[in-house]
């Protein structure tokens, strides 16, 4: 698939409304659909005993971005699949619509790698109860947030500018995600854009390269505590 054809798909997936009456209508589905990605990894994912390396220069950096998209597409479809305890039609369409988005990064990514691509991850969301809204948006709180940190971190290494390109649209859909998740756990606060992810001095967001451990852990380390297929990134900062 050429460049030009990779951007348009992107555009259509990420831009294209999601209707009410279509919403409703995929939320019966969504369960069904967690199953059968359940089955994928277990048929094509690595051994969850293995380590994948993402390699280096842009093709590196494109795959540790395919494999936080994984995760992020993967949690979302599952939160979908059952919503927690009273989950108003509102958060369900939140969580409904970045789930459709992350699923778009992530096929996004894995057909501009093509044979380069890291394969299927496998999941592990034991440390999520996806029965609690507590449990499910503050992990989607941190998984956006690590996602845009990330993302910024990792841009200023690319060398192609189409890929540049790619992952800034990307990373600025994911700080949309991560405003609205903060803006619901905090309602009409400046929590949206707060001081642990916005430098206050610049107006900046933060940024952090994969193995920085910056502000605690490195990407890649929180990003393997959500997988039993552990990546890593011994080829990137």
């Amino acid at each position: 698939m050429k460049e030009q054809k990779l951007h348009d798909y992107l555009q259509e997936r990420l831009y294209k409304p999601i209707r009410r009456k279509r919403f409703l209508r995929s939320i019966a589905v969504a369960g069904g659909s967690f199953m059968l990605g359940l089955t994928a990894c277990r048929k094509e994912g690595q051994p969850g005993s293995g380590v994948i390396d993402v390699g280096s220069a842009d093709i590196g950096i494109l795959n540790f971005a395919y494999a936080l998209e994984q995760i992020e597409a993967a949690f979302y479809t599952k939160a979908n699949a059952s919503y927690y305890h009273n989950a108003p039609l509102s958060e369900k369409q939140v969580l409904f619509d970045i789930m459709h988005h992350e699923v778009a990064h992530r096929d996004f990514l894995k057909a501009a790698l093509g044979s380069n691509a890291i394969g299927d991850l496998q999941f592990d969301f034991s440390s999520v109860d996806f029965t609690t809204r507590d449990s499910v948006l503050k992990t989607s709180k941190a998984l956006e947030d690590t996602g845009v940190s990330a993302y910024n971190g990792v841009g200023p290494l690319l060398q192609s500018a189409d890929y540049l390109k790619i992952a800034a649209k990307i990373v600025s859909v994911e700080a949309r995600h991560a405003a609205a998740i903060r803006d619901i756990l905090n309602p009409r606060s400046a929590d949206f854009a707060g001081d642990d992810v916005v430098d206050p001095a610049t107006g900046l967001d933060f940024s952090r390269t994969p193995n920085s451990t910056t502000g605690g852990q490195s990407i890649v380390a929180i990003a393997n505590s959500y997988l039993l297929t552990k990546i890593s990134a011994s080829k990137l900062p």
